[in-house]
């Protein structure tokens, strides 16, 4: 028995890094999943090496500030897979400026991905979730969305993204749709690769974290997973934060 036996989910951003992870675990736990991203052989590679193995799996296009890409993610996840159940709004772009070096082009870019994509995926996923009669909609932040930081326009996309959640989860909790956020810290991942290889950086993210290293992308996805499952059926608009401690201190 998978922990998500029977379900059905959306994962943006889903071809490489924490998305790959989140995809491969979900099949591997029952799920049947569309995942969508701008990287299509990427996305097809991944898609075939999971169907070699016998998962349920589809890619698609997804850029997830077009609602129309939206919108087919969700039609196709009904028509092949008679349902949808989870939403994990994966996608986001990282950019470290101080406030009055941001251009207005890159503030607009980061809030178009990082927050409007999350807006857009909620909106079309909710509907299809209502007549499925129930859902978990899973919101991925920062803890640049729970602390200050020199990631402006970052930090102020992910506190969108905090707040929207919970929005979301007052506003739908009595129809069964739940909708929680999650905070990674340093992960190891394509987006934070440029920072990681310089060996200066690498070492002040390390030093930021008490448990001495930065994450792996699994360890964020078995969070998502959780709240994708029945095991979190009494969690909604809460922050699950994964950081190795870095925001206790």
């Amino acid at each position: 028995m998978g922990r998500l036996d029977g379900k059905v989910a959306i994962i943006s951003d889903g071809a490489r890094g924490q998305g790959a992870a989140e995809t491969a675990l979900f099949v591997k736990e029952g799920a049947k999943v569309v995942f969508g991203d701008v990287l299509d052989e990427e996305g097809r590679k991944l898609e075939a090496q999971i169907g070699e193995l016998g998962g349920e799996v589809t890619y698609l296009h997804l850029n997830v500030i077009n609602e129309e890409d939206w919108q087919c993610a969700v039609e196709l996840a009904e028509a092949k897979y008679g349902r949808l159940n989870i939403l994990v709004n994966n996608a986001g772009i990282s950019r470290t400026h101080d406030l009055e070096d941001i251009s207005t082009q890159d503030w607009d870019e980061i809030m178009d991905v990082n927050a409007k994509g999350v807006f857009l995926g909620t909106k079309y996923a909710i509907p299809a979730m209502r007549r499925a009669s129930r859902g978990s909609i899973i919101n991925i932040s920062s803890i640049a969305g729970l602390v200050g930081g020199r990631t402006t326009a970052y930090a102020a996309s992910k506190g969108a993204v905090r707040l929207f959640t919970k929005a979301t989860a007052i506003q739908y909790a009595g129809e069964g749709i739940r909708a929680n956020s999650v905070h990674p810290g340093v992960i190891e991942t394509p987006m934070t690769a440029n920072m990681l290889s310089n060996a200066e950086q690498r070492e002040s993210s390390i030093a930021r974290h008490p448990m001495g290293r930065v994450g792996r992308p699994e360890e964020v996805a078995y969070g998502v997973l959780y709240l994708a499952s029945d095991e979190s059926s009494f969690v909604t608009g809460s922050e699950l934060v994964i950081d190795g401690g870095l925001t206790a201190q």
